[in-house]
């Protein structure tokens, strides 16, 4: 696993006392991490240091629909959660799945895989926007094509199957329709929400002291009906500011832990001759100039050109090949198939290309406002250009779908005409 390493500071207070200053302020913004003992237990991986940084990362890796109800399992149940995140993340260390499972060792391992996911992307600000206070209504849009476990840019793995493994068939289809189900009550429940703060919203126009907003959220007009709940936001908003102030805290002596986390690889056992080296893994780094997207923007432009140049041969050589086919009938529809989904699919990226330019893209929480039209002209994302690029991608979702179908009644065609005895009746099409 590779080190991150920065330039020496040289700032005043970066001395020993520091290094628990700032695991401090890791562990409050973390909220209710660990203590600094327990991080220094951790570097020596004492066993007593491992149940706290277990539950720590289960903390972490667990949606906060999800912390609460999983908090009652044991901590055997915890830890197997806690090896498939990582896993899935694609931590490096073999060394963390091999640890027993009922979380009594491997202290060290647990901290390097702390500062690994904290290394590899914003995990604090992650927490601090997942566990925030909404005062108002919101909604979340995203238009990514692709989002795994906070917006990692790592996917997840290959399942691994068995070959003796007998999987029923009908079992799987009860999965199907039982994920179907949940899927029409979760958009029923967000139909049936938005029409509710739809009313929230009409009932309380003119209500508001901003004039762009006009009327009151969800929270606010539960104030009104219980003012005594006003402490308890309160408290919430009081402990969610020292959450953000330990954050910055901890931004200010980043570098110390990470010059403390070397020392910590250095501690660790060295590795046998034989064994095969363990893959590095760069941190995100966030901070580019104008300049390297200067750099960047160029080689994108000359690998658009490399790619016109290889492409424009292929071309030729596959239209040839179409001509020299168009008379197959099953061919021809194939075609008209995929030139169908090609059409889509470049108007769908059009799309996308034309909303690039704007400074705000349709993605994370939005605040619910109604508004009238044109009362909030160049500010937020109107709810009929989100259905519209909404519809859209659904579109060619369905043309894909549809093309994916087709290849597989064809290769189950295909496969049961290698069986004697049976005769393929495919399913009705949609």
């Amino acid at each position: 696993m590779g080190r991150r390493r920065r330039g020496v500071d040289r700032t005043p207070g970066a001395g020993s006392g520091a290094l628990p200053e700032a695991i401090a302020a890791l562990s409050r913004a973390l909220s209710a991490g660990p203590s600094p003992e327990t991080f220094r237990r951790a570097k020596f991986d004492r066993p007593e240091a491992a149940p706290a940084l277990w539950q720590l990362l289960f903390r972490v890796l667990s949606p906060t629909t999800q912390a609460g109800a999983k908090a009652s399992q044991g901590p055997e149940a915890q830890v197997r959660f806690v090896k498939a995140a990582l896993r899935c993340q694609g931590y490096p260390r073999p060394a963390l799945a091999q640890l027993p499972e009922d979380g009594s060792q491997g202290s060290r391992e647990l901290l390097l895989a702390l500062a690994w996911l904290l290394a590899r992307g914003p995990l604090l600000e992650q927490l601090l926007a997942r566990t925030r206070v909404r005062l108002g209504d919101e909604m979340t849009v995203c238009e990514c094509e692709d989002v795994a476990y906070d917006g990692a840019s790592v996917g997840l793995p290959a399942l691994c199957v068995e070959p003796n493994l007998h999987v029923d068939i009908r079992h799987v289809q009860w999965l199907m329709g039982k994920l179907r189900l949940r899927w029409r009550n979760l958009v029923s429940s967000q139909q049936e929400q938005c029409a509710l703060l739809s009313k929230v919203h009409l009932y309380t126009r003119g209500c508001h002291s901003e004039r762009s907003l006009g009327h009151l959220s969800a929270t606010e007009t539960e104030l009104l009906r219980d003012p005594d709940g006003s402490r308890q936001l309160l408290q919430a908003l009081e402990q969610e500011n020292a959450r953000l102030e330990a954050a910055v805290q901890w931004r200010r002596r980043e570098l110390i832990f990470w010059q403390w986390m070397d020392t910590v690889l250095d501690s660790c056992p060295t590795q046998a001759p034989g064994a095969a080296p363990q893959p590095m893994f760069l941190p995100r780094i966030t901070d580019r100039g104008p300049r390297q997207w200067g750099l960047v923007a160029g080689e994108l432009q000359a690998l658009q050109e490399q790619l016109q140049a290889a492409a424009r041969p292929r071309r030729a050589a596959w239209e040839a090949q179409v001509r020299g086919r168009s008379q197959d009938p099953a061919w021809s529809t194939t075609w008209r198939a995929v030139r169908q989904a090609v059409d889509l699919e470049l108007v769908a990226l059009q799309g996308a290309w034309d909303r690039s330019g704007t400074p705000a893209q349709p993605h994370g929480p939005h605040r619910l406002v109604r508004s009238e039209s044109g009362a909030l002209a160049g500010r937020g994302l109107w709810a009929a250009e989100a259905i519209r690029a909404l519809r859209s991608k659904e579109a060619c979702l369905e043309v894909a779908l549809r093309q994916l179908q087709g290849q597989c009644r064809q290769e189950l065609a295909r496969l049961v005409g290698t069986l004697s005895g049976f005769i393929w009746i495919p399913p009705p099409g949609r």
